[in-house]
C-alpha cells in the first residue's frame, strides 16, 4: 500500500470516527432531553378557556414532573395536567359509589406507548385544579363545593361563578385518585362528568407562567 493510500485510509477513519462521535452526542442529548421532560419539567400551552381567569388561552407554562420520582402527589389547590379520559358519564350512567375516570384505549405496544407517553404525540391532556384528595367527601350543591361537610373557599374563581353538576355531585374520592375541576366552571369539562383521575394519569403540576412576559411568575 502506498503512502497516499495509507493517508487516505487514515483520513477516512478519522472522518468516520468524528461522524460516529457526533451521532453519539446527538443520541445522548435526545435521551437526556426526554428524561428531563418526563421526570423533571416541560413547557405546555393553554389551549382552552376552562381555567379562566387564572389561565388564559395561548399562555405558556412550566409543568414540573418531579413527583414521578418523589411520589409526592399534588395537593388541593394545585393546578395539574392529566391524560384526558376516554369516556364521560351522564346522570343516568354514573355510579357515585365508584366515581372514577375511564381509560378504555387498547393496550399500546412498546414503540406506540413510548411515542404516546414519553414523546406525547397524539396525546390529549387537560389542565385543571385539584379540588379534593383521596378519602374526602365531595358535595356540589347550592352553587358551591363542600369538602367533608365544609364549604370550600375558592378565591381564584371569578365573582359570578357558581359550581353545578348533573353527574358526580355527592361522593367520596377513591384512594389513589384526585378530583379536579376547571376554574371556569360553566365552560369546563372535568371530573364532574368523567370521574376522578388516577395518580398514574397525572402528568405534572403547573409551577409558573413564562409567556406572555408581562405575566411571568409563579402560579
Amino acid at each position: 500500500m502506498s503512502k497516499d493510500e495509507k493517508k487516505l485510509k487514515i483520513n477516512i477513519s478519522e472522518k468516520t470516527k468524528n461522524i460516529l462521535e457526533w451521532i453519539l452526542c446527538i443520541v445522548i442529548a435526545i435521551v437526556l432531553t426526554l428524561l428531563f421532560r418526563y421526570f423533571i419539567a416541560t413547557p405546555t400551552v393553554v389551549k382552552q378557556v376552562s381555567m379562566y381567569p387564572t389561565l388564559k388561552e395561548n399562555q405558556r407554562l412550566i409543568v414540573t414532573r418531579t413527583f414521578r420520582i418523589t411520589k409526592n402527589m399534588p395537593k388541593r389547590g394545585d393546578i395539574v395536567t392529566f391524560e384526558a379520559p376516554t369516556n364521560t358519564y351522564s346522570s343516568g350512567t354514573a355510579d357515585e359509589s365508584n366515581p372514577i375516570a375511564l381509560y378504555l384505549d387498547k393496550d399500546k405496544g412498546f414503540f406506540e406507548g413510548f411515542v404516546y407517553n414519553v414523546i406525547e404525540i397524539t396525546k390529549k391532556s387537560y389542565i385543571k385544579r385539584v379540588i379534593a384528595e383521596p378519602g374526602e367527601h365531595v358535595e356540589i350543591k347550592e352553587g358551591n363545593v363542600y369538602i367533608n361537610g365544609k364549604e370550600l373557599k375558592e378565591d381564584y374563581l371569578a365573582p359570578d361563578v357558581i359550581t353545578e353538576s348533573d353527574v358526580f355531585k355527592d361522593f367520596i374520592v377513591p384512594e389513589g385518585y384526585l378530583f379536579c375541576m376547571g376554574d371556569n366552571r360553566m365552560k369546563s369539562t372535568d371530573c364532574r362528568s368523567f370521574g376522578c383521575i388516577p395518580f398514574d394519569k397525572i402528568e405534572g403540576k403547573v409551577i409558573c407562567r413564562f409567556w406572555p412576559f408581562s405575566e411571568f411568575g409563579s402560579i
